[in-house]
């Protein structure tokens, strides 16, 4: 894909999804696809860089306008020959909104301009590593992590400016430093997962102050995060020890579950936004490997139906189904790609459908073996 040219957005036609495919691109590496919600991805820049970040959110305006999409983008920038990275907040073109004029099937739509809302200004804290929106709520509210600071941003009514209204920092020897982190959309969104080195720690966001702590959650480096979204205190974490680790973060002494499927760094992990027992994971292995870790799942014996609603048949077969015990398995290995896969998501508009981005720039899209997307639904 040609990037285009930096700041201009444009939409490309997707018959397969409803809502349309944006493209954001620089002069440079390509930038990651981000549709309407439907992907966040992240993507390694040959210049030493360890992503480009584009994160979009589907939001209900700050100006009563429905439907806006806001985003937080890391940029380079060369300072003392250091590369210092920042968040800056945007907004969707009115015409590329739900309702606007222009269709998304139009191929020959012209780029637009993205809105330059406000930065996210770390000042002397260091370079930011990270930004989560809230899970929900009315989309004020925004954490970056730079350098050894967590900072929870507010949104103003305007747009124009973004106020720090707390904030908080890891203590410890040495030059610690966050590497990621994840909003919780489970109690009333007010905890935080990070992860810095080889730990990861909870934080409440009303007080600012850690919760739980796992000091060698991963051998070496942790590289994601993820909330399952339909089982509260459940997090998926991976890293450079080629694992990926469930957890319970009432009980962190040791992981309910490890997989140990890849053969090199794990760089992301997402679990599925309706079918929480499917788990996406990209690897530098090259590969995307779908797993369906059902006995940690929310519903790990299958969909709960109303016996008065089944026939015999239907009965019988729910009967031999819940005597079987949960089999945690590997679905599906993916390897069309021929270099480091570095992000993989959920469409936000389809939950059988998933994407991955590599190095070199290739996007693939995959489904859900039609097999499993019955078997959890009957």
């Amino acid at each position: 894909m040609r990037p285009l040219t930096s700041g201009l957005l444009r939409r490309v036609p997707w018959p397969a999804v409803d809502a349309g495919l944006f493209s954001l691109g620089s002069e440079g590496p390509p930038l990651p696809v981000e549709g309407a919600g439907l992907w966040r991805e992240k993507m390694c820049s040959p210049r030493d860089l360890r992503a480009h970040l584009c994160l979009w959110r589907e939001t209900t305006s700050l100006h009563r306008v429905p439907r806006v999409l806001l985003g937080a983008r890391l940029i380079p920038e060369a300072a003392d020959s250091k590369v210092v990275t920042f968040a800056a907040v945007w907004r969707m073109p009115a015409e590329l909104e739900p309702g606007g004029q222009e269709s998304p099937e139009d191929a020959a739509s012209p780029a637009h301009a993205l809105e330059l809302l406000c930065h996210l200004e770390p000042a002397a804290r260091g370079s930011t590593a990270c930004v989560a929106w809230e899970p929900a709520g009315d989309g004020k509210r925004v954490i970056s992590l730079a350098d050894n600071h967590i900072l929870l941003w507010d949104l103003q009514e305007s747009s124009s400016q973004a106020m720090l209204a707390s904030s908080a920092s890891l203590e410890g020897k040495g030059q610690l430093k966050f590497t990621t982190g994840r909003w919780s959309p489970h109690h009333n969104c007010s905890q935080v997962a990070t992860a810095n080195d080889t730990a990861i720690r909870g934080w409440d966001t009303r007080t600012m102050s850690q919760i739980y702590c796992i000091e060698s959650a991963h051998g070496q480096l942790v590289r994601d995060l993820d909330f399952n979204p339909n089982k509260q205190y459940y997090l998926a974490s991976c890293g450079d020890d080629c694992k990926v680790k469930f957890w319970d973060t009432r009980n962190v002494a040791e992981p309910v579950k490890t997989l140990e499927e890849h053969s090199h760094w794990v760089w992301n992990v997402r679990y599925n936004h309706s079918h929480d027992q499917l788990v996406l994971t990209g690897s530098s292995d090259s590969r995307v490997i779908l797993s369906n870790m059902v006995s940690i799942s929310s519903e790990p014996f299958g969909h709960l139906v109303d016996d008065d609603d089944l026939s015999d048949q239907e009965e019988r077969r729910l009967e031999e189904k819940s005597q079987e015990p949960p089999q945690d398995s590997v679905i599906a290995t993916y390897e069309e790609h021929e270099d480091s896969v570095y992000a993989v998501d959920w469409s936000s508009a389809d939950p059988w459908l998933f994407a991955s981005l590599s190095y070199d720039g290739r996007l693939v899209i995959n489904r859900v073996p039609r097999a499993l997307k019955y078997h959890i639904l009957l």
